[in-house]
């Protein structure tokens, strides 16, 4: 590795050359200028933040001790404790966010929200373009729509089931979008007559909508468009009309596709779905994210022996019914999520010859990579609202949050931008935050854009936090816990509270299993029926059909009936998943769970270590593909780290029940030419990098830093690095 030396600083050659011949020219910062704000920001913040990650570690401390002292659970008692350690902090009075200039699609519309790793240019540009998806697609394609009676997807076109797809689609235009009388499904035409939707029958009768406002406008001639816009609840469905078109052909008024507005939203994430432990990842990184604001990212792939160049949709236009041209956005507004407070990268030390921290790192670059977007430097827009804007993940209460305020406030005093210009999303995934959500908001009032839920990086900061307190139920019995509905309820009765609605995003988590759309429909509905303006999805599919949620419930009618509702109990959030009686538990059970457990492990540390893979769908141990990244691996450690702690199993169980399912995850990866066996022998187990990562991420889990994976993956990814 060859490092420069700039202003103090040591920075590897690649991410320096990056830094001077891609981020920086267009934003009329100079090398020199940007290098001595990033090591005025190194030094100043550098000490704050190693005091802060010294606190996370000295209260663990002492609510370890409490629980050794204090065997038997009492809750009061408990809450005393955490007060008086300054665990849990007063209570601000009541007061609303402040923010302003926020974006149209965080602030007054509700949908789904797509969370991809940057690192994948493909996937990062497949997500962003995710903003509109066709309604045809996303049914023909998943198990939405089954297979019975003929509908089978086959490799070629299916006109049964392509006529099923049709009648759901007509079903889901008659909820969306009522016509005064009739029904879509009888529908022959679709014009604009006198700036009207004029909707010809089978019966040659013609019917206006229930709502003539719901028409926006069309593309084509008005009596015979090719494209009509109209709008519900906020967002946009197209009508995609062509009577020579092989669907359109099929169907008696032509309609070849229903577009919907889909993906508001995207996260493009620096952190859990992404493996980047040094200079050559990072830059990956951050070259992906500044093609996006540059808008000229562009991925070449191969497909059935063609080339196909993916890049970032154009915005779309159309004739509006009141005269004027309309034009939509065709992308999703991107999100990037930076990394937390605990980690260092190798790819930049200080003065010192310190790793810097990578939250820092993240921090300026990633937002020096915005002003291009800013600025117009390139031809498509990504912020209408002149923000740039980060969620910053695991973050432990308001001191950190309020370190994170004024590490953006650096930030944009050494972009010369004006204060408030990045805005805050602020993830409620870590304990101290859940208890104090009220108090971390009121750290971020002037640029907190979001806040959200994310169960299974919390469950693993719960079972970490309360490792001494007792044996932690099974993973399926946690999420019936009192703590896991207060946890959810609270963050939106506390989003509520502080004036989110109609500024800020309160958001959902992810639907795990992108196979399972039929049961996604059926059980994703509860999200904006909560009142979360925004949920998690695991693909523009998942967007597409999650989409159809937001139509059938008007999120901000849903917020605005929440308000009067008692706050979630603050004492159920504190009582941690404990058994009563570990005792009760059998051989066969205590098996089933650690098998499970170590074969998502295995399944998802591999692809981090052997091919630097952050985030993938990895079969379960019933070979359901779930999506995991390094919030699920943090939980299924923890689980497995706090049963070997209170005796519920023993070391020498856990290393032959992970042995067997490494062998059982080899078998799942058969047909991957990148993947390299673990278990052939004993000699290759003892060898696989990758296997010593999952079980020391087991047996020294309950010493990790708030549970956390990074440290130990990332030393064993560099480890595999530089072996191979």
């Amino acid at each position: 590795m060859t490092t420069l030396s700039l202003n103090g600083l040591s920075v590897d050659q690649q991410l320096a050359q990056f830094v001077e011949q891609q981020l920086l020219p267009g934003t009329g910062i100079s090398t020199d200028t940007f290098w001595q704000g990033f090591a005025d920001i190194v030094n100043e913040l550098t000490p704050i933040n190693r005091a802060l990650l010294e606190k996370r570690e000295q209260l663990q401390a002492k609510i370890d001790d409490y629980h050794k002292q204090q065997p038997v659970w009492d809750a009061t008692n408990y809450q005393a404790f955490l007060e008086e350690i300054g665990y849990l902090v007063p209570e601000p009075a009541s007061f609303s966010i402040e923010t302003e200039q926020v974006e149209p699609e965080i602030a007054s519309t509700a949908g789904p929200q797509l969370v991809v790793p940057v690192s994948n240019a493909r996937f990062a540009l497949n997500a962003a373009n995710a903003r509109w998806g066709s309604l045809y697609d996303a049914l023909y394609g998943t198990d939405v729509l089954s297979d019975d009676d003929g509908a089978e997807k086959g490799s070629t076109y299916n006109p049964v089931r392509g006529f099923k797809v049709m009648a759901y689609a007509r079903q889901f235009l008659d909820k969306a979008l009522p016509l005064a009388n009739g029904s879509h499904i009888e529908s022959t035409s679709y014009a604009v007559v006198n700036n009207e939707l004029l909707i010809t029958l089978r019966d040659s009768s013609q019917v206006r909508l229930a709502d003539p406002e719901q028409l926006i406008g069309y593309q084509g001639e008005a009596q015979n468009p090719s494209a009509i816009l109209l709008k519900n609840n906020g967002l946009h469905i197209e009508l995609q009309i062509d009577h020579h078109h092989p669907i359109g052909q099929a169907d008696k008024a032509g309609l070849k596709d229903v577009l919907l507005e889909a993906a508001l939203t995207t996260i493009m994430d620096c952190e859990d779905s992404v493996a980047a432990v040094d200079a050559e990842d990072k830059v990956n990184v951050y070259q992906n994210w500044l093609g996006l604001m540059q808008g000229n990212l562009v991925e070449a792939f191969n497909k059935e022996g063609k080339t196909i160049e993916r890049r970032l949709a154009e915005d779309r236009q159309y004739q509006g019914v009141n005269g004027e041209t309309i034009t939509l956005k065709g992308r999703s507004m991107m999100f990037v999520r930076n990394v937390g407070h605990l980690m260092t990268n190798p790819a930049i030390q200080d003065s010192e010859g310190n790793d810097v921290f990578e939250g820092i790192m993240d921090a300026i670059i990633t937002s020096t990579a915005a002003l291009h977007d800013l600025k117009g430097t390139g031809s498509l827009k990504n912020s209408t609202a002149n923000s740039i804007n980060i969620v910053k993940p695991k973050m432990h209460g308001p001191e950190e949050v309020a370190f994170t305020n004024t590490l953006f406030t650096r930030v944009e005093q050494l972009l010369g931008l004006p204060a408030n210009t990045i805005k805050m999303g602020i993830m409620d995934e870590e304990r101290r935050t859940s208890a104090n959500l009220k108090a971390c908001i009121f750290e971020a009032k002037n640029r907190v854009v979001f806040i959200n839920t994310g169960f299974l990086d919390r469950t693993g900061d719960e079972i970490h936090t309360s490792m001494q307190a007792g044996v932690v139920l099974p993973k399926g019995a946690i999420k019936l816990e009192p703590w896991i509905s207060a946890y959810e309820d609270r963050n939106v009765d506390i989003g509520l509270a502080t004036g989110l609605s109609g500024k800020a995003q309160i958001g959902k988590g992810m639907w795990p299993m992108p196979d399972k759309m039929a049961l996604m429909m059926e059980q994703k509905s509860g999200h904006p029926k909560s009142g979360a303006n925004t949920a998690w999805v695991p693909s523009p599919t998942a967007a597409t059909l999650h989409a159809m949620h937001y139509h059938d419930i008007d999120v901000f009618a849903c917020q605005k009936a929440l308000m009067d509702r008692k706050e979630a109990s603050l004492t159920s959030l504190l009582t941690p998943p404990l058994m009563k009686d570990a005792s009760s538990l059998s051989k066969e059970d205590i098996q089933a769970e650690l098998d499970n457990n170590a074969q998502g492990i295995l399944g998802y540390v591999v692809r981090w270590i052997d091919q630097g893979i952050g985030c993938s769908k990895v079969p379960d141990i019933n070979h359901v593909g779930l999506m995991e990244d390094r919030a699920t691996l943090r939980i299924s450690s923890q689980h497995m780290a706090n049963w070997l702690y209170h005796g519920v199993c023993s070391e020498e169980q856990i290393r032959k029940t992970m042995a067997r399912m490494a062998k059982v995850v080899d078998g799942q990866n058969e047909g991957d030419p990148a993947y390299k066996n673990m278990a052939d022998s004993a000699e290759t187990l003892a060898q696989s990098v990758a296997y010593q990562a999952a079980l020391a991420l087991v047996l020294e889990g309950a010493k990790q830093p708030s549970g956390y994976t990074e440290p130990l993956l990332h030393a064993f990814r560099i480890k595999y690095k530089s072996l191979n």
